[in-house]
């Protein structure tokens, strides 16, 4: 069966998420699934919802979700040495070393992240998750490009596993090679016109046992050159759900809970809109057998003198507003219910992003979103980091790890917030047992450069040439108790010299042993 054939019959499937998804973008953002008219000849000028609230929401939530998954200048991941090879491979001692290699490790790839764009487009990809519940991420080598749910298809298994996805998108025919060899001699189909600039291009992923494997294919022929795979852990293709529901292939956003109230909202936005607009106008009506001729007074300007009787003349404005009161009440209950379902009452007021804020955002996401922020971690960021370790490891950005010896475990989201968390619960430790034992329990039982090492595996330093090693403070201390021990000595020489076992008159052996004058 061809890449288009499997996307047609499993478009059936998708068809009833991708309908609620085009209505609760109709709310929110119009942009971001845009329906049919995508396909349309030109550009299809987007309705705009009548209020505000919806888009706003679907803003703030993602950019709270991007703030605890992503983080800009903060941690939000580590490496962690498998327990079990202590004591088998490596000795209990190298666990700092390690730890250090492991944090020069984390600083080269999110010095990566940092510079390139996936934060945007992982901010799209929530955007897209919070309105329609579905978004597809392929990490490409030139950076991340999301496919919205009109772009794919998806089949899962029941444990939810990916077993086949399928990508369609257009592209120029000039950007496929060898295109003259395989387009079609007759008319591909109704749908597409062979004189267009553009042709569908067709990306088959499926499932082989422990990997994935895909390919390209244009008018049901494969592309030379466009055959790929990837092991299930490090593999590219990232589909996210926002919730899921058992059995179901496709995810469900968190504007579908809401619809009701933002169909709501906007059908009184546009009552309110429209009926204050007719509210506020003004018409001057003349009585047909009236003197004063309607033309004049429509000729006259601000202060000009007409003839006329004023009797003639009246005013019809509609005497309504009272009547708006009660939608409007009923518009702002909609408006406090719609910002506490997205979140955006509570505003942040820091000029840079800390730690505790992040932990606070993901504790705050945790409670109202009901287990949301563990989901993405494992649809998403868990995969996303293990495909940039394949990558750079490939590339020869970081040290490869030995398998079977030394196996990174990702420690990411909410459970463990970097290695910033590991800094506070080390000085909370040492803490503890200063009050508890006293200060000096602290250098009875502590190592002090073991200490210092995870510290500054913490904190992301490097340790080379800034940290004496305890040999080098053992030496430097043994060398300033023997320069002590002599400075003393030369202190105490004058006044041993006074003393009567140096005296000769004194002392008769030492006057024995002075030469004769």
């Amino acid at each position: 069966m061809t890449a288009k054939s499997r996307y047609d019959n499993l478009s059936s499937d998708r068809s009833q998420f991708l309908t609620e998804a085009e209505d609760a973008t109709k709310l929110t953002l119009p942009y971001l699934i845009r329906g049919h008219e995508e396909y349309d000849k030109g550009m299809k000028q987007l309705k705009t919802p009548w209020q505000s609230v919806g888009a706003k929401g679907v803003v703030a939530l993602a950019s709270k979700l991007s703030l605890s998954l992503v983080p800009p200048q903060t941690s939000f991941f580590k490496l962690q040495l498998d327990e079990s090879q202590l004591g088998e491979q490596f000795g209990p001692e190298i666990k700092s070393e390690l730890d250090l290699s492991f944090a020069k490790i984390e600083r080269t790839i999110l010095d990566a992240i940092a510079a390139s764009d996936d934060r945007v487009v992982i901010h799209q990809a929530l955007q897209h998750l919070v309105v329609g519940g579905n978004a597809l991420i392929f990490m490409g080598k030139t950076g991340l490009k999301l496919y919205p749910l009109n772009r794919y298809v998806i089949e899962r298994d029941g444990n939810g596993d990916v077993i086949e996805i399928i990508t369609k998108e257009s592209i120029n025919k000039d950007l496929i090679p060898d295109y003259d060899k395989i387009k079609p001699n007759v008319p591909y189909s109704m749908d597409e016109d062979e004189d267009s600039e553009e042709c569908d291009v067709f990306t088959h992923v499926k499932r082989d046992n422990n990997r994935f494997v895909w390919h390209q294919e244009v008018h049901d022929k494969k592309l030379p050159g466009s055959q790929g795979k990837a092991p299930i852990d490090s593999t590219p293709w990232l589909p996210l759900r926002f919730n899921t529901v058992d059995g179901e292939a496709y995810g469900r956003g968190r504007v579908g809970q809401f619809i009701g109230d933002l169909k709501s909202l906007e059908a009184l936005s546009q009552a309110i809109v429209e009926g204050s607009a007719a509210a506020a106008k003004v018409v001057f009506t003349v009585s047909p057998s009236a003197t004063t001729k309607p033309q004049t007074l429509a000729a006259a300007g601000n202060g000009a003198i007409v003839q006329g009787r004023p009797d003639d003349i009246g005013v019809i404005q509609v005497g309504k507003t009272a009547d708006f009161a009660t939608a409007l009440e009923h518009m702002m209950t909609l408006e406090k219910r719609l910002n506490e379902a997205f979140l955006i009452l509570s505003v942040r007021q820091s000029e840079r992003t800390t730690a505790e804020e992040v932990r606070m955002t993901q504790m705050e996401l945790e409670q109202q979103l009901g287990g949301l922020f563990g989901l993405l971690t494992i649809e998403f960021l868990v995969p996303y980091l293990n495909r940039k370790l394949s990558t750079f490891q490939k590339t020869g950005q970081i040290p490869r790890l030995p398998k079977g010896m030394v196996k990174p475990i990702i420690v990411a989201g909410i459970n463990s917030l970097g290695r910033g968390q590991d800094a506070q619960a080390l000085g909370g430790f040492l803490q503890t047992i200063a009050q508890t034992m006293g200060p000096e329990a602290i250098t009875t039982y502590i190592n002090p450069e073991e200490v210092i090492k995870r510290l500054a595996a913490a904190q992301g330093i490097d340790v080379l040439n800034l940290v004496r090693s305890m040999q080098e403070v053992q030496a430097e201390q043994q060398q300033a108790i023997e320069q002590e021990a002599e400075m003393e000595a030369i202190r105490q020489t004058p006044a041993m010299m006074k003393a009567p076992a140096f005296d000769p008159t004194k002392n008769p052996e030492l006057a024995q042993q002075q030469p004769p004058q």
